[in-house]
Order: structure tokens, then C-alpha cells, then sequence
């Protein structure tokens, strides 16, 4: 097989595809049916579902869980109320008088646990394997998931205190599996596998609200927590079972497609585990272009994960079982889009010979200017409730796009160190889901309309200028210090 250097993949990305395809006759592709790198992708995507219904979860049940919640959704919309004929809504479980202060820190704390685990879990994952990390950081969600009623019982102060060490159990979950990725994910198929993969996240989105405005409303909120925390359980069993940290530990994969696996990623990855070029990882321009992308996405992504609900309730008027189900709408289109975009991705890198570079950024173009717009435009809707959910519909699937634009370049730049890189990023990444509800409840303190369009534009600033970021220093070839 034709060796190259890291820095003449600086200079010849664009003929890789070609490359791969002269070596055909010593190195056959393995199928993707049945595989086991195909495999671990369903059961990680199966894994972050997982992740992202327990994040959510409450912030549908938050709208149940305060008191005259049930008048507030006849009433105190600014939009009117909605009226369809349902059966009598099950208030049963307790009710709690907090504040608008109050409800921005419960739903932004489990960030200040999420930040914490972001580099360790990096580290950790390339030191010792990402398998048991990954597993046992969602069991721990599940398990303090299993307890959020209790707390709330206690208090919010307790609330907020099971919420941060939620997040500091799910926060090794994308560096952990970035690491994972870096040795199961041929160069051609990572667009492919880390969409199927990742996009649990907007499944478990997609599922969790709608079912947990339902579940609000025939049982009461604290089943929530119960029922999505059971099925957590299960994913954990499976994952135990049938998932290793690398081709060659995986006791059921073919010699053929360890061998492509291996083969095909040789070049790129560091032959040691314990030597990390810190000073060139944090001096790496590629880096903090991904970093300043990574930030200004999730800022729009965390303040509509959390505040969505309360949107839906508090200026357009929809019951508590609606909202989940309009709720949901985005992150569907989301998961589609991101989907599709992972397998126009790698179409365009491996049949047309498009630099990685230039998908990238496109991606990134995509899913963040397009998102913004859309995003402003939901602000002048105003009771045109069609018109505000489709907006904000087509503003989050348009985002499903950057999936394969910045999200995923850590492989690209660095292989080796991605789960690392990663926890670098979405460190930063996670900032907004610390202070973004806190400020968008800050800034609508009255729930008027003109307050939500000040935290749209806030939102759709912040993504143009990570796009425009990421376009000018972002790269995608492996840098020199990521291979020895």
C-alpha cells in the first residue's frame, strides 16, 4: 500500500478517494450489511437516543411540574389558547412554585456537570478504551434520572444538584465515542457512520417530547423519568454485550473487514497512546476554528433544546400535550437532514474527489447560516402559529446539515487525538447550554413576543459569526503534529 506523509495529505486530499481505489486489489471494501462497524454505529446512535431523551425529557416535564401550570396553559400565552377536546388532564404528582430565575438554572445546570468531563473523558477514552467509559457515563445519567422526582421533592436545590451530576456522567459521551470512532471509522465512511451514530441525539429529541407531553398527560410527570430511565437500562445490557473498543478486540467481526478497517486508517493514526502534543494541539488554528463553530452552533441548538417547550407554551399557546409533539418537529428534520447530509457527504468526497476541506465548510455554511435566518424569521410570526412552527422547523433541520460540516472534522484533523479534540470543543460548545436558558428567561421575563425576537437574533448572530469563522481557518486534512 502507497504510503503517504501527514504532510502530503496537507497537499493531496483531493486525490485520496483515487488513491484508495488503486489499492483495490490488496485492499477490499467490506460490506456495510451485517457488519460490525455498521453495528456499532446503530448501537451508539441507540446509546446518544438515550443521552438526549433524559437531557430533554425535562424540559417538557418542566411546564407540568409548576404550579397553576394547567391555568397558565388556558390563559397566560400571549397567543390564544388552543382548545381541543381531550380527556382530563392526570395533575396528580406534586407541584412546585419556582421562579423564572429558578426554571433558567434547573434547565441549564446539568451543563455545569456536562463541562467538567469534556478533556478528561477525551483522555481517558484514548488511554484506556471508550467502551465501558461511554457505557457506564450514561448508566450514571440513568440511574440520577431515576432519582429526579425524588429531588424535586426535596427541592430545586437538589433538583439542580442531580441535574449537574447527570452531566457529569453524559459529558464523556462524544469524546468518548469520537475516540471509539477514530479506530473503527474508515476515512471514506466517517461522514456515513458518525451521522448514523450522532443523530440519536435528534432521536432521542424527536421521541422524548412528544412522549413525554403524553406521558404528562394520561400519568403524571414523574413517569418521565421512570419509563425513559427503563429503557436506558436495556441500552446499557446491550451495549455491555456486544460492542468493543477496537477492530481487532471485536470477538464476532470478519478477518475481511478488520483488515479494511486497519488497513485503511494505518496512516493516519499515532502508533503510541501515551504521548500527547498538547502545546500543538492547543496552538492549532484548525482546532479553534472548530471550537468558535462548535460554540456559536450549540448556542441556537441548547437555547431551543431547553426553552422550546416553554415557547410553544408561553406565546403560542399549546396544552402540555401538544407542545411535545410540535416540540419534536425540528429535531426531526434535524435527523433527517443530518442523515442525508452524511451520505451526500462522503458521495461528494469519494466519487466526485472533493477536497474533505470543502464539504466541510459547505456543511458548515449550510448548517448555521441557514438555521439563523429562518430562526429571526420565526420571531415575526407572530400568532401565525403555522408559520412560527414551520420556521423554527426548517431553522433546526437546516442545522441537522452541519452534522458533516464541522462536527465531525476532528477526524479529519487529527485522528489520533479526536476524542481529545473533541472534549476541547465541546467544553467550549457546552458554555451556552450553561448560561444561554439562563439569559433567554433573563431577557423574557415578561413573555412578550418583541423579548423572544431579542433572543433569536441573539442566536442567529452568534451562528453566522461561527460560520463565517469556521469557513476562513477550517481545514481537513491530518495535521503534522497528530501523526508521529
Amino acid at each position: 500500500m502507497m504510503e503517504r506523509s501527514a504532510s502530503d495529505s496537507e497537499t493531496e486530499d483531493h486525490v485520496q478517494p483515487l488513491l484508495r481505489r488503486k489499492d483495490t486489489g490488496e485492499l477490499q471494501k467490506a460490506p456495510a450489511c451485517c457488519s460490525s462497524r455498521y453495528g456499532l454505529a446503530f448501537l451508539s446512535c441507540y446509546g446518544f437516543f438515550v443521552a438526549y431523551a433524559l437531557r430533554v425529557n425535562l424540559s417538557v416535564a418542566m411546564v407540568d411540574m409548576l404550579k397553576n401550570s394547567s391555568s397558565a396553559n388556558n390563559s397566560s400565552s400571549v397567543c390564544p389558547h388552543h382548545s381541543i377536546p381531550v380527556p382530563k388532564h392526570n395533575h396528580t404528582a406534586s407541584v412546585y412554585d419556582w421562579d423564572s430565575e429558578t426554571q433558567g438554572w434547573i434547565l441549564g445546570s446539568f451543563f455545569y456537570g456536562y463541562i467538567l468531563t469534556q478533556i478528561p473523558g477525551g483522555y481517558f477514552a484514548r488511554k484506556y478504551g471508550a467502551k465501558w467509559l461511554f457505557g457506564i457515563g450514561i448508566l450514571c445519567t440513568v440511574i440520577f434520572t431515576l432519582l429526579t422526582p425524588v429531588a424535586a421533592d426535596l427541592g430545586a436545590g437538589y433538583l439542580i444538584a442531580v441535574r449537574v451530576l447527570e452531566g457529569i456522567g453524559e459529558g464523556v459521551s462524544y469524546p468518548a465515542m469520537h475516540a471509539m470512532w477514530a479506530s473503527w471509522a474508515p476515512p471514506l465512511e466517517r461522514s456515513r457512520l458518525l451521522t448514523i451514530s450522532y443523530t440519536g441525539a435528534q432521536l432521542g429529541t424527536v421521541v422524548a417530547l412528544p412522549l413525554s407531553g403524553q406521558i404528562c398527560f394520561y400519568l403524571d410527570w414523574t413517569y418521565v423519568f421512570y419509563i425513559f430511565g427503563a429503557v436506558g437500562l436495556l441500552w446499557f445490557f446491550l451495549w455491555s454485550c456486544f460492542v468493543s473498543n477496537s477492530p481487532s478486540s471485536h470477538k464476532r467481526i470478519t478477518e475481511a473487514e478488520k483488515t479494511y478497517i486497519m488497513a485503511s486508517l494505518k496512516n493516519e493514526l499515532s502508533p503510541t497512546t501515551d504521548y500527547i502534543p498538547w502545546t500543538s494541539i492547543l496552538k492549532s488554528s484548525p482546532l479553534w476554528a472548530i471550537v468558535v463553530a462548535h460554540f456559536s452552533y450549540n448556542w441556537t441548538f441548547y437555547t431551543l433544546l431547553t426553552l422550546l417547550p416553554t415557547y410553544m407554551n408561553d406565546i403560542l399557546g399549546f396544552s402540555i400535550q401538544q407542545n411535545g409533539m410540535l416540540s419534536a418537529l425540528p429535531y426531526l428534520g434535524c435527523w433527517l437532514l443530518a442523515l442525508l447530509g452524511g451520505q451526500l457527504a462522503d458521495l461528494l468526497r469519494e466519487r466526485y474527489l472533493i477536497r474533505t476541506v470543502n464539504v466541510r465548510k459547505a456543511f458548515t455554511i449550510v448548517g448555521m447560516v441557514g438555521p439563523a435566518v429562518f430562526l429571526v424569521a420565526a420571531g415575526y410570526t407572530g400568532c401565525n402559529y403555522v408559520l412560527a412552527v414551520a420556521f423554527l422547523s426548517i431553522s433546526s433541520s437546516l442545522g441537522g446539515i452541519s452534522a458533516s460540516g464541522f462536527n465531525i472534522n476532528h477526524l479529519d484533523i487529527a485522528p489520533s487525538y479526536a476524542g481529545i479534540l473533541l472534549g476541547i470543543t465541546n467544553s467550549f460548545a457546552t458554555i451556552p447550554g450553561m448560561v444561554g436558558p439562563v439569559i433567554a428567561r433573563s431577557l423574557t421575563k415578561s413573555n412578550t413576543i418583541p423579548e423572544w425576537q431579542i433572543v433569536f437574533y441573539i442566536s442567529a448572530a452568534i451562528n453566522i459569526f461561527g460560520a463565517v469563522f469556521f469557513t476562513i481557518f477550517g481545514k481537513g486534512t491530518v495535521q503534522p503534529w497528530a501523526v508521529q
